[in-house]
């Protein structure tokens, strides 16, 4: 294993950072169209449905000559409303959900090329405009994630800790009077590999804390950096929705039935180990039999349904951040738009607040260092201000 272990890609070659960007533009492009869809009256499924199909689409376009070049969906998508936390994507079979006016939506998808994983999540209010902005909890829930989404992108940093992250969410989400959901994960990407060992935790219980280890950051690294917050307590819940997503793990075991081999095998046939829906085998009834054999030796795991309380709001920012040798670079992401929300609420820490004011363009970062060293004092004082 150790020569496998030697030579994994990093984005230290040109090569693997084009994959990545290439994943990136696509999540970025899809999860746009996918939004568009997210208006009043339109069917969940449809819009996952919908997502997944244009991922499939987009990715097949690239890299056609390589025919051995594996690329598609990294994570299915998934749309997530008002309470619901995470993963809400049904099959043909279950209950789906229509959209209407002031939902807040979360839409959550990834992509591959060769192994290199983009993915991101980006939160939605059905109906907000400038006219029409949205207020209350749910303007405190979709500011707080936002803010707390840039914060940690500042400081995910080569030579930082993962718990300098895993606290200043909590004092973003703190000042909105608003919780991060408890336990939740954000994860290192490596290729072919969604869940790779360094983790950030997200407001973790004590018993949590002591089992978490802390990590450095390290240049060359890439980060699935998810931030879910709650204007409820902030602990997910499992009610009686029925998992759809899942994906392999590295466990082996001689499965007994035929319909979970069948499954198992067209699994790792067409999935490896990217999650996957149901939704796309030919016969679901098969698959939902040929799962669960799957699950209870854990050759499967299923990414649960989580809900809040009832009438809280929950919203979620990720986005796919490459530790490049000049900073943190963004790859996936779409535009926020502040002036659509509305809080009594805001960050008051003289420290969180300098740091949102920094850049987190490493490019326009550099620029302005050169700027301050050919001392155009009133020029930058003036940027500063322009800034702020």
């Amino acid at each position: 294993m150790a020569d496998r272990e030697d030579a994994e890609k990093t984005i230290a070659e040109d090569l693997v950072v084009t994959k990545y960007k290439m994943a990136g533009d696509i999540v970025n492009r899809v999860l746009k169209q996918v939004i568009d869809k997210c208006v009043a009256g339109a069917s969940v499924r449809e819009i996952c449905e919908f997502g997944d199909s244009v991922l499939t689409e987009e990715t097949s376009k690239v890299f056609k000559k390589e025919k051995e070049l594996k690329k598609g969906i990294a994570f299915p998508t998934s749309v997530s409303v008002n309470n619901c936390i995470c993963h809400f994507s049904p099959s043909a079979s279950e209950p789906d959900y229509t959209l209407k006016d002031e939902d807040v939506v979360k839409v959550d998808l990834g992509a591959h090329i060769d192994g290199f994983i983009a993915v991101v999540a980006h939160t939605v209010v059905i109906g907000a405009s400038s006219e029409n902005r949205v207020k209350g909890r749910r303007a405190d829930a979709v500011l707080a994630a936002h803010f707390a989404s840039e914060a940690a992108l500042r400081l995910l940093k080569p030579g930082n800790e993962t718990y300098t992250i895993t606290d200043a969410v909590q004092k973003v989400a703190e000042s909105f009077k608003c919780k991060p959901i408890e336990g939740m994960l954000s994860h290192q990407l490596k290729q072919f590999k969604i869940d790779g060992e360094k983790t950030i935790i997200q407001n973790p219980t004590d018993a949590q804390k002591k089992e978490h280890e802390k990590f450095e950051f390290a240049t060359h690294e890439v980060y699935a950096m998810d931030v879910l917050i709650s204007t409820g307590e902030g602990v997910g819940r499992e009610i009686d929705t029925r998992v759809t997503i899942y994906k392999k793990t590295d466990e082996t075991y001689q499965l007994k039935l035929k319909a979970s081999r069948a499954f198992y095998s067209e699994v790792t046939h067409k999935h490896g180990s990217m999650p996957f829906n149901l939704r796309g085998f030919e016969d679901v009834t098969k698959a939902r039999m040929g799962v669960v054999e799957c699950v209870n030796h854990k050759l499967i795991e299923p990414f649960q349904v989580l809900y809040e309380r009832n009438g809280e709001i929950v919203a979620h920012f990720k986005f796919t951040v490459l530790l490049m040798p000049n900073g943190p670079h963004r790859i996936t992401g779409l535009p926020f738009e502040p002036e659509l929300y509305s809080s009594e609420h805001e960050i008051t820490d003289p420290d969180l607040k300098s740091l949102l004011n920094t850049s987190a363009n490493p490019k326009a970062a550099k620029k302005k260092k050169k700027k301050a060293e050919r001392a155009v004092v009133n020029e930058t004082a003036m940027e500063v201000d322009g800034e702020a």
